[in-house]
């Protein structure tokens, strides 16, 4: 007996013989063959959520069922692709469908013909866990892919690969179980989206992911393996200060989640990756990225995929212990999928239309991040970052304030930032970072002041911001000497330090070493100002604090010791 749509509405399509379909099905809907999942089952009926167009899709259309989970593959090949939502390869779809994504297309994530350049790492009748590494393959210059056995597989190593070159679907392994059943293994795998891939044991992060931006690695910083989100209104840089990580950080791998976006942002992504040099290794930057690519004009509940399907990625590489960064852009776009399926589902609403689970989904998905000892026990972090695009930039909306309370690094944008052109736009004061406290040491290492620097720095920029209400009352003549000079050196912090131009040279990346050597220099130069007689009128030129300001950009990563040494390198 086969089952048959009764009732379609938008993404949400609802077919009879609820028996043959288990929850988190993969099935294909239609005579097309859409792709969908089940959502919910009741006594007489299954809801589905589909990832494709619904148009055209008539009741009594036949839905078949998969027997398994909506799921990804995972091997090598993954690196330098561009997926859609369900992880569908663009670049595949174009070629059978041009233009246009058609309907009903089953695409494999990974190519079936290439052939990889295969290196065993054990040897026949090793006993074997789940996760274990059993070779590996040079994927990119950059990455070398290691292939890790089922994290559900155990026992003994029957047969194992020469090296040599074989395709995915050639098995290079086999592996004897408990009760004596053979099971092949193949350069890659597949693992349900909704499930989290499992780890020996979860550490506590305690080196930052170095970003190479001033305002996060000194004043908010993140750990490798941590969470974060960046709120803001439109036109405040969010995809731009994305694009920044993405090429900076120090991470092995980055996923880079379009969720929602519009097409001509994943346009520009799609077309500016590729040819971005990589830092590290002055090779393309798309190399160790993976790209997933949904915009606004796609189906809506593809955006619910995407997310997933992201994470999922990200924690296969983890799992080979590399650093990964996920950028997802943004988690607004995925909540208002769920808002719009819950909705059809007739559920009761709560904040905003959102549904009343929106906030255990929010952390299901942070929590997923985090640094771990794999099932190998090497060492790897998966970092979230992700995007909140808050209607009108009102920061009290649902999305904002769940997100906030799950992650523990907070980049706020700021709109007035943004239009006088300071980038990043990130606001001093209404960011945090509760990973600051955990990363101090590793900071002190660098400088030893840099403790005492950074928290001189936040407390006047506080007392400068109380000073700035004065003004706007009373104006600058209310305010006495030092004050003045205290709002002189707020200037040289922001444009000295905070602010970094994408078209400096010498300045786009700031190592941590020139960060601290840095802030050394303009706090102690900002302490002699403030405890001088000079007057405000002529600080400026006595201190030379427009030379101060220019130190950044004249100064490169490498040169450390010029920027120790400044005043005397600063010819007058």
């Amino acid at each position: 007996m086969s089952a048959h749509t009764t009732q379609i509405s938008g993404p949400l399509v609802v077919c009879d013989h609820p028996a043959e379909f288990a929850m988190g099905d993969r099935v294909a809907v239609g005579d097309v063959g859409l792709v969908g999942e089940v959502i919910r089952i009741t006594p007489h009926a299954c809801y589905l959520q589909v990832y494709e167009d619904t148009t055209e899709l008539k009741v009594g259309e036949p839905v078949t069922g998969s027997g398994g989970a909506l799921s990804v593959e995972l091997g090598p090949g993954l690196l330098a692709s561009v997926f859609d939502g369900i992880q569908r390869p663009l670049e595949l779809l174009r070629e059978r469908a041009g233009d246009g994504i058609q309907r009903g297309i089953q695409a494999p994530a990974l190519d079936r013909t290439r052939r990889w350049t295969f290196e065993p790492a054990l040897k026949q009748g090793a006993a074997v866990n789940g996760g274990a590494v059993l070779g590996q393959v040079k994927e990119t210059p950059a990455i070398t892919h290691k292939i890790l056995l089922p994290p559900h597989l155990n026992g003994t190593l029957a047969t194992i690969a020469d090296r040599g070159e074989y395709c995915l679907e050639e098995p290079i392994a086999s592996v004897r179980d408990a009760g004596g059943e053979t099971h092949p293994v193949y350069m890659f795998q597949r693992w349900p989206v909704r499930i989290r891939r499992p780890v020996s044991e979860r550490l506590s992060p305690d080196t930052p992911l170095v970003t190479g931006q001033r305002v996060i690695d000194t004043l908010f910083p993140i750990a490798k393996g941590g969470s974060a989100a960046m709120p803001g209104g439109f036109g405040t840089g969010k995809t731009v200060t994305q694009h920044n990580l993405a090429k900076w950080c120090d991470a092995d791998v980055i996923i880079y989640i379009g969720c929602g976006e519009r097409g001509n942002e994943i346009t520009g992504v799609l077309q500016d990756f590729p040819q971005l040099r990589d830092p590290r290794t002055e090779r393309p930057l798309i190399e160790r990225t993976v790209m997933i690519a949904n915009t606004s004009n796609m189906p809506v509940a593809a955006r619910e995929a995407s997310i997933y399907t992201g994470i999922t990625i990200a924690e296969y590489f983890r799992d080979q212990g590399l650093d990964v960064a996920l950028l997802a852009d943004s988690t607004s776009r995925w909540a208002e999928a769920l808002r719009e399926i819950s909705g059809r589902l007739e559920e009761m609403p709560a904040e905003e239309g959102f549904p009343a689970y929106l906030p255990s989904r929010t952390a299901e998905f942070y929590e997923r991040a985090g640094k771990v000892r794999t099932l190998a026990g090497e060492t790897g972090s998966l970092t979230a970052i992700g995007a909140v695009s808050p209607p009108g930039g009102d920061f009290s909306e649902p999305v904002t304030l769940h997100t906030q309370r799950f992650v523990k690094a907070f980049w706020m944008l700021d709109r007035n930032l943004a239009y006088a052109r300071f980038f990043p736009a990130i606001h001093p004061l209404d960011s945090y970072s509760e990973y600051a406290g955990e990363l101090a040491q590793w900071w002190q290492n660098l400088e030893q002041t840099w403790h005492e620097d950074r928290s001189a720095l936040v407390e006047l920029l506080l007392e400068a911001d109380k000073l700035k209400g004065v003004v706007r009352i009373m104006g600058e003549e209310g305010l006495s000497e030092r004050q003045r000079k205290m709002l002189l050196a707020e200037r040289v912090i922001k444009e000295g330090f905070l602010q970094q131009s994408a078209f400096s040279p010498n300045d786009r990346f700031a190592s941590p070493q020139k960060q601290a050597a840095l802030l050394s220099v303009i706090m102690g130069q900002v302490r002699r100002l403030l405890g001088d007689e000079t007057p405000a009128a002529q600080a400026t030129r006595h201190f030379q604090l427009d030379a101060l300001i220019r130190l950044k950009d004249e100064q490169s990563s490498k040169e450390i010791e010029a920027i120790r040494a400044w005043p005397n390198t600063n010819p007058r």
